[in-house]
């Protein structure tokens, strides 16, 4: 009898340890435009509760890069929580070939916008290919559990929460206030509503303070943008009872405003520096939040980035460091210029698209013109130029003469259904401009100032320490995935960073 009972307590442990082996809720951050040097930037003025509490407390994969190109935020978004890349994911940038059309990578014309009466939530995750690891969470828990994600961004919000999100919400810049679409739901929560009231009523503050700046200005070029995203976050964890139910929860985050104050003011300008400052007092606030409200232990969060970005030319230049321009609008004009001279048909290439040059099948056929001698000529023209290292068919990638390391970016990069015909390698401290040159930045390349991003985990199961060892941005999927003891990905190549796992 005693021997019975001692069986029937051991298998009472045992369901009971197994039933927790997974954290409460999974938060997955990604900060738009990080650089991983930003975590040493700006170190002696972040607090102890936000990037140095990660640091400090949790695990901090040093090394980690982006291995494929582009370099750009739907690609980074889907990349984080897919464990893919873009020619298996086919998210092949924010805006891509799909049936011989340009569209954006979320656009889906079946949907309604819900929250506002703009055409901002024509949105969804249709276009992704591969499932995330919210999707993965939900099928192993009987779609028990719950799958949120929050952005200021649209694609930020959408894409890593995947397929069978329950719902997914970012920033409509017309009608000032969080939406979704009837890809998740018919209407807002009561919740959400009540929130974009709040902020609504905060906003016409703003607009009575605003002088020479227009309203969406001072709210993503400064910390309210990144506010009112991790209010948003916080009111979902609270509503929605995310971490308080009986299986594990997610939330994905996207902090946008970095990227949009990036691109219009550089890396080292003050408004950059000024946002890193007060993002870090906004993540020390939501890991005290989280603490309080799920119980500190019981959450697992990991940061990374989408991609980086490039220090500015004109500060480049200022310093004597090689970098240059790429004006992509007359590089259209120029190549087609020179493709008419030659085969005597004019527009035979529709666009330059993230360093790809997109061929206008149609014309060219229509001229009559072999497209391998369009796709030559455009390849010796590029060739000749000074800021350009190396240019390629991607058709042809395997016989490219270029370094391996940037072979296999393009190789991952490239979606034969998606993607452009020709890629173009900038040289370092080059990167595409419009029609001249400012003081913010751009991102796109392979280069480490776009492809060298932070990832650090904190909390359940995830030990203190750090590793210099490399790994990708397609390992974070897996190593998450291992953490909480679901499948990975469906189109994931990489794999879980055995230090974190181990």
């Amino acid at each position: 009898m005693k021997k019975q009972l001692l069986t029937f307590v051991m298998l009472l442990v045992s369901i009971a340890a197994f039933s927790q082996d997974r954290p409460k809720l999974v938060v997955g951050i990604a900060v738009d435009q990080m650089r991983w040097d930003y975590l040493y930037r700006f170190y002696d003025e972040y607090g102890n509760g936000g990037f140095k509490r990660l640091m400090n407390e949790g695990f901090n994969c040093e090394n980690c890069q982006i291995n494929y190109i582009p370099s750009v935020t739907a690609i980074g978004h889907s990349s984080i929580f897919t464990g893919s890349v873009p020619s298996i994911h086919g998210i092949a940038g924010n805006n891509f070939l799909l049936d011989g059309k340009m569209i954006y990578c979320c656009d889906d014309s079946t949907v309604q916008t819900v929250g506002s009466d703009t055409k901002a939530g024509l949105m969804s995750p249709r276009n992704l290919l591969a499932t995330t690891i919210g999707d993965e969470l939900k099928t192993a828990t009987n779609w028990e559990s719950k799958v949120i994600g929050v952005s200021f961004k649209d694609r930020a919000a959408i894409l890593p929460a995947g397929h069978s999100a329950d719902a997914a919400y970012w920033f409509d810049k017309k009608a000032f206030c969080f939406i979704s679409s009837t890809y998740y739901m018919q209407e807002l929560p009561k919740w959400v509503k009540t929130y974009n009231d709040r902020i609504g009523r905060e906003i016409k503050q703003l607009e009575k303070k605003s002088k020479d700046a227009s309203l969406i200005d001072l709210i993503q070029y400064e910390p309210y943008g990144n506010e009112i995203t991790v209010g948003l976050a916080k009111a979902a964890i609270r509503n929605e009872r995310l971490g308080m139910g009986k299986q594990t929860d997610m939330l994905t985050l996207s902090f946008s405003c970095p990227d949009i104050t990036g691109h219009k003011y550089g890396t080292h300008h003050e408004k950059t520096h000024a946002q890193y400052v007060e993002l870090d007092k906004q993540l020390a606030d939501f890991f005290s939040f989280l603490d309080s409200e799920i119980g500190k232990g019981n959450y697992l969060v990991f940061l990374s980035a989408d991609h980086g970005a490039a220090n500015g030319i004109l500060q480049n230049q200022q310093h004597k460091i090689p970098s240059g321009p790429f004006y992509g609008n007359q590089e259209i004009r120029d190549l087609n210029t020179m493709l008419e001279e030659t085969f005597g048909a004019a527009r035979l290439v529709r666009r330059i698209m993230d360093y790809k040059v997109v061929l206008d099948r149609e014309n060219i056929a229509k001229a009559g013109a072999d497209i391998n001698k369009v796709k030559e000529a455009i390849i010796a023209y590029y060739k000749l130029r000074k800021e350009v290292a190396y240019c390629f068919d991607l058709e042809k990638i395997n016989d490219a003469s270029v370094p391996a390391l940037i072979r296999e970016k393009a190789v991952n990069g490239y979606n034969a259904q998606r993607s452009g015909d020709i890629q173009i390698i900038l040289k370092p401290g080059y990167y595409g401009v419009g029609d001249e040159i400012d003081e913010g930045t751009t991102h796109g390349c392979w280069n480490p100032y776009d492809c060298h991003i932070p990832f650090l985990l904190m909390g359940w199961g995830v030990p203190h320490g750090s590793t210099q060892a490399e790994c990708h941005i397609t390992d974070i999927a897996p190593t998450v995935c291992a953490l909480i003891h679901v499948q990975m990905p469906n189109g994931c190549i990489g794999k879980a960073v055995t230090q974190v796992t181990k």
